[in-house]
């Protein structure tokens, strides 16, 4: 029997999160033999092969594992899981997110009354003061579109393009398909009664790190100068922080260097104030350690530099000014 929906989950080297996901889809209210699980491990990981080939097992839902012949990233993954479909309608959540037990029946919904995409609801639980490591995801749980949870019908993604593999990585890919489905006239239906549950995960690898991805704003801004104007975040306040700490540290060491040090200590007061100032804000919640206070020092000291530089270097790359 075809089944109606086709889940796709990219994923890469999560093995532990991914049976977590595996388990809250087995939980779906919709009727196992209506949908069908698609893996797509763009690491290539025996693990995660064997992770999908035990839940297939044990709980007897059709779950498929397809492996990338190389690392394309997760947009390339989710289109090589929505083009193996056989399902009418796609589903895409990620390897580190939970879908609610409603999650498909919802969406089902949506599509029975005419919906060619929709957009679920997700949530990210926070906690009340939030530490470094969440005030990256705070964008995406405001999002209207967002890959972690999202269904298209097949022919609507078709006609779409999938996702554009030019964003390598996890940014921005979902907005760029939301704005090419609004350039095609394909409507997309809201559905907060679809709730995909993802918890915050300390990453392996450094925000700051993950700073590099902000390049992809310009990439996004290209393709679609008017849609990035009128949708997406602007954080001036935060960018005007972000550019008079750099400007402030670089100020003080001109002075320093030409002689001017009357200049120099003003400037450096300034960058003292805006750094102490993103300290404050992004000290974690609860118990403060010192490897708390070193990784959120770090991090007031080295955002500003690294958030400017990567947004100009997409600048280069992509070769616009986006503002």
């Amino acid at each position: 029997m075809t089944p109606e929906f086709s889940v796709v989950v990219p994923t890469c080297k999560q093995p532990n999160h991914l049976l977590k996901c595996l388990d809250a889809l087995s939980r779906q209210k919709l009727p196992h033999h209506q949908f069908e699980i698609i893996v797509v491990d763009d690491a290539n990981d025996r693990t995660t092969e064997a992770t999908v080939r035990n839940f297939t097992q044990v709980f007897g839902i059709e779950a498929r594992y397809l492996s990338q012949p190389k690392r394309m990233g997760l947009a390339a993954a989710r289109n090589r899981g929505w083009q193996a479909a056989r399902g009418r309608i796609v589903a895409f959540t990620d390897a580190d997110c939970q879908p609610q037990p409603d999650w498909l029946t919802s969406a089902f919904a949506c599509f029975k009354r005419g919906a060619q995409v929709v957009s679920g609801q997700l949530r990210i639980p926070l906690t009340s003061r939030p530490s470094p490591y969440e005030h990256a995801p705070l964008f995406t749980e405001s999002a209207d579109f967002t890959a972690a949870n999202c269904f298209c019908l097949r022919s609507a993604i078709h006609r779409a393009g999938g996702f554009s593999e030019e964003f390598t990585t996890t940014w921005h890919e979902d907005s760029d398909l939301q704005f090419r489905l609004i350039r095609k006239g394909i409507p997309v239906t809201k559905c907060p009664e679809a709730v995909v549950l993802h918890p915050l995960i300390i990453p392996t690898e450094s925000i700051l790190e993950e700073e590099r991805r902000k390049s992809h704003d310009a990439l996004l801004y290209k393709r679609h100068p008017d849609l990035y104007r009128q949708r997406i975040p602007k954080y001036r306040a935060l960018m005007a922080q972000y550019t008079g700490s750099v400007m402030g540290l670089s100020a003080a060491l001109a002075g320093t260097l030409t002689g001017h040090f009357a200049l120099a200590l003003l400037a450096l007061g300034v960058w003292v104030v805006l750094t102490l100032n993103l300290f404050l804000k992004r000290l974690p919640a609860g118990p403060i350690t010192f490897d708390s206070l070193k990784q959120t020092a770090t991090m007031a000291i080295a955002m500003p530099f690294l958030s400017l530089y990567w947004r100009l270097h997409g600048v280069v790359k992509y070769r616009v000014l986006y503002l």
